[in-house]
């Protein structure tokens, strides 16, 4: 039996590599997780009514691209937050946005650009799936920095033009996963001019775009519009996941030009699988309503608050402007996540775990990534045990 070698060289996933980390005995008698980004907020109300009214859905085979009205409540999103006109046709629902964004780059990558292997940007540290769908698609995924010296964005300057001729994606992260940091209009307009000068399209991943302090975090797609841009240069993608705290309900959407979004339909109508009539039908309500976003907004903002009196006197220490991660300084990524857990039970995941080494430096190596989403009262807890344990 011979197997595919495209993927021989990947590292353990993530929450093995953690398990076996973490495999040890533990001092504490409570144990705090703080290392999925997975939010603990209550869902909207309405959620369970819409679904119990909608069950009969579930003996039919759901819409594969999203039902009409669900495409048209996506599009009502986009239109409030980004003041954008996007016709259903250039928007596609997906079953979670992981999946989108694996499989649009499977759908628009080309097998070569301009006679060479074809390159994928990812921001180092990074979301996994973008570099496996980079192996996917027989390119080569190239790990930018994202540091402090960059304001934690991918160094567009630390790319050569040979990797930019080659380049046919570049994914973008913004707010970023796990530094926090918002890409601002001017570096929004560096990175679309590039993808216009060397001709390729920007996968921008907003999944955090609506968790912030003060100033909604600008679009890909708004930008890209207020430029002039080849209307294919950028794809978006959203999630209820963060936004609502719905992670369960796999909910998010893509959208982008006419071209690229016919694309990704015609390969989804082979290799997708369509989210539940009925939860399209939740999906439908959560879209439109924003006040429950509001509220989940100002608890974090009361998060953000928490964390900067916590560790207002550790050197190093930055302060979010998005999304629910801490990004906490620390001299081994390893060794810091091993001492809280076998003297606190606090979980945190180590940064070297979601960053990659490239010419011997690996940005994530002296951090770890702590996730805000647990109950403020638990959250306040583990954070005062992770600066008494790290920084006392």
């Amino acid at each position: 039996m011979v197997f595919p070698e495209r993927f021989s060289n990947l590292p353990v996933a993530t929450w093995p590599r953690l398990r076996a980390l973490l495999d040890a005995p533990t001092q504490a008698s409570d144990v705090i997780n703080m290392t999925i980004g997975e939010p603990r907020h209550a869902f909207p109300a309405f959620v369970g009514d819409i679904l119990a009214a909608n069950l009969k859905g579930f003996n039919s085979y759901p819409s594969n691209d999203g039902q009409d009205d669900l495409l048209t409540a996506m599009g009502g999103f986009l239109k409030r937050r980004y003041g954008l006109d996007v016709p259903n046709a250039q928007i596609i629902a997906l079953n979670g946005t992981r999946e989108g964004l694996y499989n649009a780059a499977m759908a628009l990558s080309p097998e070569t650009k301009n006679g060479q292997k074809p390159a994928i940007l990812s921001p180092n540290p990074f979301y996994p799936v973008y570099g496996v769908a980079a192996l996917s698609v027989a390119a080569d995924p190239i790990y930018v920095p994202a540091t402090e010296s960059s304001g934690h964005l991918p160094d567009l300057d630390a790319i050569s033009s040979d990797v930019l001729d080659r380049t046919t994606i570049a994914y973008i992260c913004s707010p970023t996963n796990p530094q926090g940091a918002v890409a601002d209009e001017a570096y929004w307009r560096k990175v679309i001019t590039l993808a216009e000068t060397h001709d390729f399209q920007v996968f921008s991943d907003e999944c955090y775009s609506e968790i912030y302090r003060e100033s909604p975090p600008p679009g890909a797609l708004q930008v890209a519009k207020d430029m002039g841009a080849d209307p294919e240069r950028v794809v978006i993608f959203q999630s209820l996941s963060k936004r609502s705290n719905l992670p369960g309900l796999r909910c998010g959407f893509a959208a982008g030009g006419p071209k690229s979004i016919a694309r990704i339909k015609q390969l989804r109508a082979f290799a997708g699988t369509p989210l539940p009539g009925p939860l399209q039908d939740v999906a439908t309500k959560v879209w439109d309503d924003e006040a429950h976003v509001e509220e989940n907004r100002n608890l974090y903002r009361q998060k953000y608050q928490i964390a900067d009196q916590i560790f207002a006197d550790v050197p190093g220490y930055q302060s979010p402007e998005a999304g629910f991660f801490l990004w906490l300084p620390v001299d081994d990524s390893e060794k810091a996540a091993l001492k809280l857990w076998q003297e606190t039970g606090v979980k945190t995941l180590p940064g070297a775990y979601i960053s990659k080494d490239v010419d011997g430096e690996n940005p994530g190596k002296n951090y770890i990534r702590v996730a805000m989403v647990a109950p403020t009262q638990e959250m306040q807890r583990g954070l005062t045990l992770i600066r008494d344990c790290l920084y006392g």
